[in-house]
């Protein structure tokens, strides 16, 4: 069947996106820590699962935003390791909201051209989620649009210890020699290999950690706190993170001066080189 049209942005919509992508580069990789559903529901007297239903329109407003900007990847937090020990009702809820939301939602992505896949343990999710998971990703493989990825009972703990296994696996069975261990290698055993490092982290709460969240990924990453919860993050919000995204010099360890000169299309200095090669820049 013929996939519709992807919804456009309104007119007042499309202007703000053209001042943004006129105004400097868009991220190609937007991370967001969504933070503060509880938080909303209490100051409203309404049980916590108000607030993470009220979170699912945020994640529709967001994708569809980030769409039709031309973000390429769009990685959002959405149950943690940690997740686990909140109490069994809310875990439950939890479960059966991300069943529902997977049910309800793939179709929009499908029309948007939105590309879903997942990274974290997700054998842990129960079998029905991981079933609907499966059958999204199916559905949405051969989209070209944003891909959006859902971190699901992850922990960048986790992740970082199931790649040294792997690669040590390789040492044991004589596939790799310890020399030949580097960055890249490590790299290309996480779950997000061949996806570019985050250019911006979000975290919507006004929390200033990272909670075990893409710990290798974000190293260069720049970080946007919003004091906002998540019910209340919408794509003005979004325009916001990425304005004060493209007031910032990224200057990956090197001094202003070798960033201008890179910028302008002059020689590289010797540790632009080095980080290229580190990095695969």
């Amino acid at each position: 069947m013929e996939r519709e049209a992807p919804n456009k942005p309104t007119e007042a919509d499309k202007k703000l996106q053209d001042e943004l992508r006129a105004s400097g580069d868009i991220p190609a990789h937007i991370a967001i820590i969504m933070d503060g559903n509880g938080r909303w529901a209490k100051q409203r007297s309404l049980p916590r699962v108000a607030g993470h239903r009220q979170g699912v329109s945020s994640v529709r407003d967001i994708v569809e935003a980030c769409g039709q900007l031309g973000v390429e990847y769009l990685t959002l937090y959405a149950f943690s390791t940690e997740n686990w020990n909140r109490p069994m009702d809310e875990v439950s809820t939890l479960m059966r909201l991300l069943l529902s939301s997977l049910s309800d939602e793939t179709e929009r992505l499908n029309k948007n051209n939105v590309h879903l896949t997942a990274i974290g343990d997700i054998k842990k999710l129960p079998i029905e989620v991981q079933e609907k998971l499966a059958e999204s990703m199916s559905i949405t493989q051969n989209n070209t649009g944003l891909t959006l990825n859902l971190a699901l009972s992850y922990s960048g703990r986790w992740e970082i210890m199931e790649a040294v296994k792997e690669i040590a696996g390789k040492v044991q069975r004589g596939e790799i020699t310890l020399d030949e261990i580097n960055e890249s290698l490590l790299s290309n055993n996480l779950t997000t290999a061949g996806m570019p490092e985050p250019d911006l982290l979000i975290r919507t709460g006004g929390e200033y950690r990272v909670s075990n969240f893409m710990l290798w990924q974000l190293a260069y990453s720049e970080l946007y706190i919003s004091e906002s919860y998540w019910p209340e993050f919408d794509r003005a919000h979004l325009y916001e993170a990425i304005r004060d995204y493209q007031s910032r010099e990224r200057r990956f360890g090197l001094v202003s001066e070798q960033v201008r000169r890179r910028s302008n299309g002059g020689e590289k200095s010797l540790a632009t080189k080095i980080y290229e090669t580190i990095t695969g820049a």
